[in-house]
């Protein structure tokens, strides 16, 4: 399933269904770690779920949704 409405930032709405599929992402599809490449092929954003911080990152600094 694509959404072309790629240049509309996300609804209320929206945004409250992408948290509750990221925290079920996390919780069933990330065994150690995912990296992914989304958004525009000419300015990607890079993506990395990991089940620990990255090396020399405090975990208090990640904000919990």
């Amino acid at each position: 399933m694509r959404n072309e409405r790629h240049d509309e930032p996300l609804s209320k709405a929206e945004l409250e269904l992408f948290l509750q599929y990221l925290h079920r992402f996390a919780n069933h599809d990330v065994d150690q770690f995912a990296d992914m490449q989304v958004g525009d092929p000419e300015y990607p954003v890079y993506v990395s779920f990991s089940r620990s911080p990255g090396e020399g990152f405090d975990p208090e600094v990640y904000r919990r949704p």
